[in-house]
């Protein structure tokens, strides 16, 4: 879970950069205090592009909230400033662990004798207390065979997941939670109609934690640690952080904690962190969606308003001194081979702060930056890139990089400080600065479209107490930054003071292995309800009506003056537009097609070096692509509208003129063949992949349709230059979202030519998918999870299926509350991740196929299969589910807003499947009306006794081959032959 909070900080970091009004460079930011009409005072900030209101209630809970319109939707956050970083040094993971009993309920929310199950949840919060303080392992497990069995009991007086079948019943998506070192923060984007329930709701959860089911999550959080330790690149982030940070918790306190912490936790602990922490004026409540400000901060006051509100006083964490020297660690896992190159920086709100994000902008920026360029486009490694963090103590800008076959990590890292150098020299054009800062201007206009994207936004100034009025201004202040300020600070910064973490393939030694406890299946107690769950339901909400798309009315049309049709839906939101040259041809009419299409990018002209059209495009902030999949090809153009007919000059200028480079076609090749050895390291795409596909289609698909390095080492260049060009001779037509689309016509008609003639496309190639069952499909990877998925063929896809296989995914396989969640997680604790779910095709000739999921440790393996097949043949009917999932799947789509470029892609998938018009009408119909009897003649009919092809990666020295059997035939099967890869690919240097 934490590497996934890198990532959304990283997103972060980027967006909140770019907040500033693009209309003018000199309009004044400042902070106001206002009232609004209920007397409640607020902050706002002048200019601001988001429109934040930000209230502090009585009681200190800072309230962010923004309207935003498109969709009659909220999301939702509640932020605490409560992370690993605070976890007691004898109980790391503890605030991790946390976030997950918060969804347990309280003593109203998830029980039906809060008494008699509190008498038992002390003695099992007793019991771990002594499991704790012995250090006899026989004495241990018999005290855990106790927590074992006094858990069943107070199981029978919970009711599992109420939490969540509430917020299922609201409508809610995204109903999920994430702790990193600074923060804990809970998700729910909910319709706007629910407002009411889902504030009583939240004020209810947030009052008080319950630890009940603790043992069974416990395994959950284990199966979580589990998943981590199969990361390699999470296991590089943590070493790198360690050399960071040898004193600050950043690097000495990992969010998920250590193995023995986990094993022997303190309720007592867990209580007092939430009484510590969980207090209002250390907590945050965003809302960014379509509601009314005075009526919604009235409504926040009245629940959340009357928490108490508690000193806090976060601990003094550990300073660290200046890094002097280089740091080298190194780790180990079966995956390809990377660096990171991490240097220190100061927090937020920090001069450096600003520095530093430029810096990282001029080094890379996908299209211009010195890694960009000297590194990616000349192909002199596999991948480079770098980002920054900012924390609320320190920073770091890191460096990452894949190595190109036969080189090592050491070259690669000098590679990467080769451009750190140049950047220091002042090696980089002088109207770079000006690019980045339209570059951020780009994606602010783009981001502040996202109701989400604001969100996180205020959550991070919050976490951060960074005053968001220094974030409006942040761009502004990166454009007075001069390139000599710039360089003199980077030959300040960045020295001989770097850690660099080699992860290299091999045996990971420091493997923690778990064994099965043995956990009894508590119980759900599906039939029972809490009276707060029924008191909930009698809450009424303002009826949400759907509303769909008339695609006729909705998308345009007009032509070029080569007849050419141009479908189009005007912008009305912003600048930006985004153009599209739609062939209805791609790998499988011509698998040479994405070879050529790749190759474009390592491309210039007689006019453009490939250097020079990349530096183009990024002066006039557009962007380009052009990419082939197995049945369409695309040729892509967005950005700044005024500067759509450069753009496509420019653009149409490499399509037509294109120059083969055999020196760089070489390279592409070899490129290509270490990213199959690659794709062999990443056990992800081995099984969602290869072994899916393989499943399906067997040895004839288009995943095995590829051409064989010998015969890439063949083909001559000006084959693939002459391929692209004779695109624009096939027939086409154009999609195009923005402003002004006459000015997007006579852009093409000036620079877009094509024959009157076009041509009819080659004829495709054809897959057969298939008949499944009986097969087991097992590749040996060294890894502490198995993973495996089950694919069952069923009928042909129809359309009248769609809204009960809808409704059978949200009740049956999908979401917290599903049943297939309940009983292999909740009960069971099984696995951390378990799904199943029937799914649609993507096209009307196509088959609908049965699928599930399982993640977890080789020794629990036996038993989840076991849970699962019980589940997929038997299906747990509760009449109180499954008229909590049909109310969910019908808020869902009464709050779903399809508009923008969205109405055309989404005709786009229609047409696929045979239908022109909005099928959400037909489906909201069909599921009003249907009750669990048709549900359970659809799993009859679609789900029960079906055959099933098994897909398993796993350690084959831990799986149980022999349980395997019974599931059918096993075949360990070779990943080369998966892919179609060849044996030995030789690679030439």
């Amino acid at each position: 879970m934490k590497h996934l909070k890198l990532v959304l900080a990283l997103a972060m970091i980027t967006f909140v950069a770019s907040c500033k009004k693009s209309n003018s460079d000199q309009l004044a930011v400042k902070t106001e205090t206002q009232k609004d009409a209920n007397g409640f005072s607020y902050e706002s900030v002048t200019n601001d592009p988001t429109g934040l209101r930000l209230y502090t209630l009585d009681n200190g809970l800072q309230v962010y909230l923004s309207k935003n319109t498109e969709e009659p939707k909220i999301q939702t956050y509640i932020a605490v400033r409560a992370g690993s970083n605070y976890d007691p040094k004898e109980s790391t993971g503890l605030a991790h662990y946390l976030e997950h009993m918060v969804f347990k309920g309280t003593d109203k929310v998830g029980t039906v004798d809060w008494e008699t199950e509190k008498k038992y949840l002390d003695t099992i919060s007793n019991l771990y207390e002594k499991h704790r303080a012995t250090r006899d392992g026989g004495e241990k497990l018999e005290i855990y065979k106790e927590i074992d069995r006094v858990s069943l009991e107070a199981s029978n007086y919970s009711v599992a997941n109420e939490y969540d079948k509430m917020s299922s019943s609201l409508g809610a998506t995204g109903t999920n939670a994430y702790t990193w070192f600074e923060q804990t923060v809970y998700t729910n984007k909910i319709p706007a109609n629910e407002l009411d329930k889902f504030l009583a709701l939240e004020s209810e959860r947030f009052s008080q934690v319950v630890l009940r089911l603790f043992h069974t999550e416990l395994e959950a959080v284990f199966e979580e640690f589990n998943r981590g330790q199969d990361s390699d690149g999470r296991k590089r982030y943590a070493a790198m952080l360690e050399g960071l940070f040898p004193k600050h918790p950043y690097g000495q306190q990992t969010t998920i904690g250590t193995a023995e912490h986990l094993k022997n936790p303190s309720m007592i602990d867990i209580h007092n962190y939430f009484d510590k922490y969980y207090v209002p004026n250390n907590m945050a409540v965003v809302l960014v969606g379509d509601f009314d400000f005075e009526a919604t901060i009235k409504k926040v006051n009245t629940t959340f308003g009357k928490f108490e509100r508690k000193e806090v006083a976060h601990p003094v964490l550990p300073t660290e001194a200046p890094l002097t020297t280089i740091v080298e660690n190194e780790v180990f896992g079966p995956t390809a081979e990377s660096l990171s190159i991490a240097f220190r920086t100061s927090g937020v709100n920090t001069e450096q702060e600003k520095f530093v994000t430029l810096a990282d902008m001029i080094l890379a920026n996908g299209s211009a930056g010195l890694l960009d360029l000297n590194l990616n486009q000349k192909q002199l490694v596999q991948y480079a890139g770098c980002s920054t963090t900012f924390l609320n103590d320190y920073g770091y800008h890191s460096f990452s990089g894949s190595p190109k076959e036969g080189q090592s990590l050491e070259s690669l890292k000098g590679l990467i400080l080769e451009q750190i150098e140049k950047l220091k020299k002042g090696e980089f054009e002088d109207w770079m600065i000006d690019a980045v800062v339209n570059d951020l201007k780009k994606s602010q206009l783009s981001q502040y479209e996202n109701s989400t994207a604001v969100a996180d936004a205020y959550v991070n100034a919050f976490i951060h107490d960074e005053k968001w009025e220094d974030k409006v201004k942040f761009i502004d202040d990166l454009k007075k930054i001069t390139k000599q300020e710039l360089v003199d600070f980077a030959n300040s910064f960045y020295k001989d003071n770097y850690v660099v973490t080699y992860k290299r393939k091999g045996a990971d030694d420091k493997i923690v292995k778990v064994s099965n406890p043995g956990i009894t299946p508590v119980n759900l107690n599906r039939g029972t309800n809490s009276k707060y769950i029924e008191e909930f339901n009698k809450m009424e909400s303002e009826a949400l009506k759907p509303v769909y798309v008339d695609y006729a009315s909705a998308i345009k049309e007009t032509k070029t003056e080569s007849g050419i049709k141009v479908s189009y839906i005007e912008n009305e939101t912003n600048d930006l537009f985004d153009m599209n040259i739609i062939f209805d041809m791609g790998s499988d009419n011509d698998k040479k097609l994405d070879l050529a299409v790749g190759y474009l990018e390592y491309l210039g002209t007689e006019k453009y070096s490939n250097e020079d059209l990349k530096k183009e495009f990024y002066k006039l902030g557009v962007d380009y692509y052009v990419n082939t999949g197995n049945e369409k090809t695309y040729i892509g153009l967005s950005g700044l509208k005024e500067n759509l007919p450069k753009g496509l000059e420019l653009l149409e200028e490499l399509l037509d003129n294109a120059v083969p480079n055999q020196e760089a076609y070489n390279k592409y090749v070899q490129s290509i063949a270490k990213g199959r050895q690659n794709n062999k390291t990443n056990k992800g795409s081995i099984l969602r992949r290869g072994l899916l596909n393989y499943a399906k289609y067997g040895e004839n698909s288009s995943l095995r349709n590829i051409i064989s390095v010998s015969d890439l080492e063949k083909v001559n260049p000006q084959e693939l230059v002459d391929l692209t060009k004779d695109l624009k001779n096939y027939k086409q037509r154009m999609f195009y979202y923005g402003k002004d689309v006459d000015n997007a016509v006579s852009a093409l008609n000036t620079s877009h030519k094509v024959s009157a003639d076009l041509k009819d496309y080659p004829e495709a190639m054809t897959f057969e998918e298939k008949e499944t069952g009986g097969n087991v499909f097992f590749v040996d990877f060294d890894m502490v999870q198995s993973e495996m998925m089950f694919l069952a063929k069923g009928e042909p896809f129809k359309a009248e299926n769609m809204a009960a296989s809808t409704l059978f995914n949200t009740y049956f396989g999908g979401g917290l509350s599903s049943i297939v969640f309940q009983e292999i997680r909740e009960s069971k604790s099984l696995a951390y991740s378990a799904w199943s779910n029937y799914s649609t095709a993507r096209e009307k000739d196509e088959s609908n196929y049965v699928m599930a999921y399982i993640g977890t440790q080789a020794n629990k393996m036996p038993q989840a299969v076991d849970a699962m097949m019980e589940l997929m043949n038997d299906m747990p009917e509760s009449e109180a589910q499954f008229n909590a999932a049909k109310e969910s799947t019908l808020k869902k789509i009464a709050a779903q807003r399809i508009n923008k470029s969205s109405i055309f892609w989404s005709y786009e998938r229609l047409q696929k499947l045979g239908m022109s018009e909005d099928n959400r009408e037909a489906m909201y119909n069909a599921i009003k009306d249907m009750t669990l009897a048709d549900l359970r003649e659809f799993f009859n009919s679609n789900i029960k006794g079906e055959d099933y092809n098994v897909m398993v990666i796993g350690n084959k020295k831990d799986v149980d081959l022999t349980a395997l059997n019974k599931l059918g035939k096993v075949q360990e099967m070779d990943i080369d032959h998966i892919f179609n890869y060849e044996k030995s690919e030789d690679v030439k240097m």
